[in-house]
């Protein structure tokens, strides 16, 4: 299968996965709130041990009061495309888990694997929409922290960016070569049976 944005694989999976790509070129439109409700709702379906949910999203949309706060939470290389998107997500997971028939909280083996398969849902029903996410480590983890008063028990993970792709020429002549969508390993690099057995170099 070879879709527009020349992604193939040999294998019928749904088109839907070689179509959600991670652009910087953003056109700084508004995104439709009820479009974003969307979005964070397929997040909402993301599976998770014990049915935990640790995901939590901070949000701020770009013309809003909280936009230039959260956006300097971002590091500078980052901040220099991400200030066109529509919308950045922190996106936060709950360390501590309460168990089946447990009355106290335990620590949660999976928290970042959990809002991992949320950040998942949510880029994909983004691109169903039409729209494209970006993830972002590039994060001033420490002042995230303190500027969006999250809890010590909560992990900060990523920031996200969201919003229609625009052309590549917005963007500096450095970053215009890489806006193209990445290739992935072949499967006989990451699937192992039985065993691992790939050199890990």
């Amino acid at each position: 299968m070879t879709i527009a944005n020349r992604r193939s694989t040999n294998t019928p999976v749904d088109a839907l996965f070689l179509e959600r790509w991670s652009p910087r070129a953003f056109d700084g439109s508004k995104l439709d709130e009820d479009d974003l409700l969307t979005m964070f709702d397929a997040a909402r379906w993301a599976p998770s041990a014990f049915n935990g949910q640790p995901w939590r999203f901070v949000y701020a949309h770009r013309h809003s009061e909280s936009w230039p706060r959260l956006l300097k939470l971002l590091m500078p290389f980052n901040a220099l495309w991400a200030q066109r998107a529509s919308v950045l997500v922190f996106v936060l997971s709950d360390t501590l888990v309460r168990l089946p028939h447990a009355s106290e909280w335990s620590v949660s083996h999976s928290h970042s694997f959990d809002a991992g398969a949320a950040w998942a849902f949510l880029a994909l029903q983004a691109t169903r929409l039409g729209y494209h996410v970006h993830g972002i480590g590039g994060v001033d983890y420490e002042r995230a922290r303190i500027e969006l008063s999250v809890p010590d028990r909560f992990r900060i993970e990523t920031a996200i960016a969201i919003g229609r792709i625009a052309d590549k020429s917005i963007l500096p002549p450095e970053l215009q070569g890489r806006e193209v969508p990445n290739g992935r390993r072949e499967l006989a690099e990451i699937i192992m049976e039985n065993k691992f057995t790939t050199n890990p170099l």
